[in-house]
């Protein structure tokens, strides 16, 4: 068989391999599944499943590192809202783009979920410790200028800006991967307004907070 045929064929296999096994590893977890029931489900034999990977750790291993390859591409209408480092003013524009991933992205998020239950997060570890860094890079030299242009109160846009991320990320996923819409008592729609109003205007009646700023 020609070489780029057999390469064709093998990549072709790798992918039917990690299809199956995402859709595996998503509703029923690591451990509850074997690489026999990956290698059925992929229409692979056993052997030439081991073939393409060592063992179903490094199936799993993969599919997470596609999971980050997808929400860290530059190109991704989420990270190119990050890079005009514009909040608070695109909250809604950034509402909608990480709605979008988790829908896109469902069956990876939950392996998430599954790295922390069975593996104490070994696998999703290092991209969490570096998210700090990440928004730094993003947003770090213009939210200095802005704050010296005034634009800023007392809190600090950098953690106002990472919470909104991960608040929208983890409501979206209740709502998409969950299946528990209306979790908060309210619309999507109607939540995540609340909440944007929340970060911008905080809790307390504007005329408290005027009352205790310095003159």
């Amino acid at each position: 068989m020609p070489r780029a045929i057999q390469e064709a064929k093998s990549e072709v296999s790798i992918a039917n391999a990690l299809e199956a096994a995402l859709k595996l590893f998503s509703s029923q977890g690591f451990r509850a599944t074997s690489m026999r029931q990956i290698a059925s489900a992929s229409g692979l034999s056993v052997g030439n499943l081991y073939h393409h990977f060592t063992n179903k750790e490094a199936i799993f291993q993969q599919l997470i590192e596609q999971y980050w390859e997808y929400i860290l591409d530059p190109q991704l209408r989420l990270n190119t809202i990050f890079s005009k480092a514009e909040f608070p003013d695109d909250l809604e524009e950034m509402a909608t783009a990480i709605e979008e991933v988790v829908e896109a992205c469902a069956p990876y998020i939950l392996l998430v979920y599954v790295d922390v239950i069975e593996f104490e997060g070994r696998h999703v570890r290092a991209f969490y410790e570096g998210m700090a860094d990440r928004f730094e890079e993003a947003y770090g030299d213009r939210f200095r200028q802005r704050r010296q242009a005034g634009e800023f109160g007392d809190v600090n846009p950098m953690v106002a800006v990472m919470v909104a991320t991960r608040w929208l990320f983890y409501f979206f996923t209740v709502e998409k991967c969950f299946g528990v819409p209306m979790h908060l008592g309210m619309s999507p729609q109607k939540a995540v307004s609340e909440f944007m109003k929340l970060l911008r205007y905080g809790l307390e009646p504007r005329s408290a907070q005027a009352a205790g700023s310095p003159n």
